[in-house]
């Protein structure tokens, strides 16, 4: 009997993640014979701990915080996106043992957006609150998913102009925070909350005068974050969080890993119900 193909979480911390919960829906659904394990690293020591799990016939990892970026640096190739992020969240090992990277955040953002709340990017204008790895990982999907225009927006503007630099896509702009107050209402069609903020319970200080059809904060809780309450009365007819997405990039590793895309949006409603009893 052949053994389930073995992959994994890599990050620092990682005992609280669903993970595994995700990849074991995914694979009793596909009928795919895989284990998935949590794996804590050491902070100086990425490397060693993902080559070792490699070397034991690992097949892939993903990969959070705070190690993107190294595991951007092991892969002997990388994915357009990973290339623009700057950062692999998926580490898949082919069969000549070389490892590719990818980043899949952006495309399972745009692909929950799209798909699953019949949000049209096509032609709208997006603002990104926010200058970080977040937000890096997902400016290209969105244009790819027809975004016309991308604000980003950060406290300290000199991190917005940064990321957007380095990016260098066309009608992809740096703004500072507090210089939205000067926008009209209807600036952007959808805002997106690429900060931490909500996980301290915090809102981003994000001027009254913004007025989006939908919001979405990439921070999911088993309530409404205080950036989704905020936009739900105002009146945006659509607030997502990001579990949707966090199931949509899982898929899309999981494809990268098997060769078969799960099924989300039933598998979505029905983790959100395990995760948030």
């Amino acid at each position: 009997m052949n053994r389930p193909a073995r992959y994994g979480l890599i990050g620092c911390p990682v005992k609280h993640s669903v993970s595994p919960l995700i990849h074991k829906h995914f694979a009793a659904q596909t009928g795919q014979a895989v284990s998935y394990e949590l794996i804590e690293a050491p902070a100086d020591g990425f490397i060693n701990t993902a080559r070792k799990f490699f070397d034991g016939g690992g097949r892939g990892l993903n990969v959070t915080l705070p190690f993107k970026q190294q595991a951007f640096e092991l892969a002997g190739r990388c994915s357009e996106y990973a290339h623009k992020a700057g950062a692999v969240n998926t580490l898949v090992v082919n069969d000549d043992g070389t490892v590719e990277g990818h980043n899949t955040d952006g495309t399972g953002l745009a692909r929950d957006l799209c798909d699953n709340h019949a949000i049209a990017l096509a032609g709208q204008a997006v603002l990104i609150i926010g200058a970080g790895g977040a937000a890096r990982g997902i400016v290209p999907a969105l244009f790819d998913a027809g975004a016309a225009r991308i604000t980003v927006a950060n406290r300290t503007p000199s991190r917005a102009e940064d990321l957007c630099t380095d990016l260098g896509m066309a009608m992809l702009e740096a703004c500072a925070l507090d210089a939205l107050g000067e926008m009209s209402a209807d600036a952007f069609d959808g805002v997106i909350n690429a900060t931490s903020a909500s996980l301290d319970g915090e809102m981003p200080a994000i001027p009254e005068a913004i007025r989006p059809a939908w919001a979405c904060d990439l921070v999911y809780a088993a309530q409404p974050t205080p950036f989704m309450r905020w936009f739900a009365e105002r009146g945006a007819a659509n607030v997502l969080d990001g579990f949707g997405m966090l199931i949509e990039q899982a898929a899309e590793s999981f494809h990268l890993w098997r060769g078969v895309r799960p099924e989300t949006a039933q598998a979505a409603a029905a983790l959100r119900t395990q995760v948030f009893p």
